[in-house]
């Protein structure tokens, strides 16, 4: 008698929906069209450029150690690989030589481009001062809709799920922020290559990083946080899908705003 083989099981994974679909064909990067435009559109953005880094510290904290006495931490493969997001977000290289992280390159692409910097460098102010976030949030009048975008993104940070913070950071942020930068890449080279070089450097090193590194490296730690654990990757999902529609929501208040 021929044996029958019983199939095993699929292994969970990661369920966003159809929030990243709706996401990567928003209209707002077709609305991006003219120097006038991006200049707006990053006069918001910046706020989720800059709690991107608050996220990535975020997942250091929880794979390495950051702090004295240095003790290592468990898992060797994440701790470095970790590492290596930091160290290509923290310090990437400059185009005309030194080194910086994309908040400060993003910083210089807006000053480049004519784009306001006081709301973002009022609210970097409150938090040295020792505002607290929604305090600074106010303090800097930041607009509603970037302070919500970041509001949501400290919940996950408050939280102290490892995998919700590993979930955010990876199908938030890096899975799909190269689908979404190609758009505004293509619409950038149709301007001015003086004023829009630097922002265009920025979008193309997240493109490059994100998409062929720091992907493959956060979707491979969050299955390892998760496992066979079903209910672990369903809070890993409903961290994503939450994050994607915070964007989603942003997204749409840039673009209503758009002159």
């Amino acid at each position: 008698m021929t044996p029958t083989l019983t199939a095993s099981p699929p292994r969970p994974a990661i369920d966003l929906g159809d929030a990243r679909d709706r996401l990567v064909g928003h209209d707002l990067y077709a609305r991006v069209n003219t120097p006038e435009r991006m200049r707006r559109f990053m006069e918001q953005h910046v706020f989720a450029v800059w709690d991107f880094q608050c996220l990535l510290k975020a997942l250091q904290q929880k794979f390495t150690c950051t702090t004295a006495p240095w003790l290592p931490t468990p898992d060797r493969e994440a701790r470095r690989l970790v590492n290596e997001i930091v160290l290509d977000e923290e310090s990437d290289e400059l185009p005309d030589g030194g080194h910086a992280s994309h908040f400060e390159l993003y910083l210089e692409s807006m000053e480049a481009a004519g784009a306001d910097t006081r709301p973002i460098l009022q609210f970097l102010a409150a938090l040295a001062d020792g505002l607290p976030l929604d305090d600074a949030l106010h303090a800097a009048r930041v607009p509603a809709a970037a302070a919500a975008f970041v509001r949501t993104t400290f919940a996950v940070i408050d939280s102290g799920s490892t995998p919700a913070i590993a979930a955010a950071f990876t199908y938030g942020r890096e899975d799909v922020i190269p689908d979404m930068f190609r758009h505004i890449v293509v619409t950038l080279a149709t301007h001015d290559p003086a004023a829009w070089s630097r922002f265009r450097y920025y979008l193309e090193r997240h493109i490059a990083h994100d998409d062929a590194k720091h992907g493959p490296i956060c979707r491979r730690i969050v299955a390892g946080l998760c496992g066979d654990d079903p209910a672990t990757w369903a809070e890993a999902s409903r961290t994503a899908r939450q994050c994607l529609e915070a964007r989603i929501a942003l997204w749409n208040a840039i673009a209503a705003k758009l002159p």
